[in-house]
């Protein structure tokens, strides 16, 4: 069964907060799609993932980079899985219809934008309506995530 997971963003943006939880993600071993509603964003995020830090990058492609077999993270626009991700992470308003064809779907979301909550308690609804769990994350003053509710 797939679980989506809520990640309010309440202390960092999402330029600081989505590289750690990819690492994450990825020291677990699994393989990430990467979803954005826009091309101009992916093209930043893509920028950001090979810079985020000094020390080390986040290896990944996207379908201008081509081999998407082999990239342990994906950035689309679209819905293709090339690298077979088990974990999808959605940004921006990125849609999920397929997100039952995923172990784990991460939404991450901008607390201080309407819009972005309101789409995230939209969202929340309709995973009830699949039969998926449902957990939300919410950052603690340190900006580290704390597990505040579940379904």
């Amino acid at each position: 069964m797939t679980e989506l997971g809520f990640y309010h963003l309440t202390r960092s943006g999402l330029d600081a907060a989505l590289p750690r939880l990819l690492e994450k993600i990825r020291s677990a071993g699994h393989r990430v799609v990467v979803r954005l509603a826009d091309a101009e964003r992916l093209d930043q995020l893509d920028r950001l993932l090979w810079t985020f830090r000094n020390d080390s990058f986040l290896p990944h492609g996207t379908r201008q980079d081509g081999h998407g077999q082999a990239q342990p993270i994906w950035l689309t626009t679209g819905t293709d899985t090339p690298n077979g991700a088990t974990v999808l992470v959605l940004i921006d308003g990125a849609e999920a219809a397929d997100a039952a064809s995923f172990e784990r779907v991460l939404e991450l979301f901008d607390g201080r934008d309407a819009e972005a909550v309101a789409r995230a308690r939209e969202r929340w609804r309709w995973a009830e309506t699949q039969g998926m769990d449902r957990v939300y994350w919410q950052q603690d003053e340190r900006g580290r995530w704390q597990r505040a509710a579940a379904s």
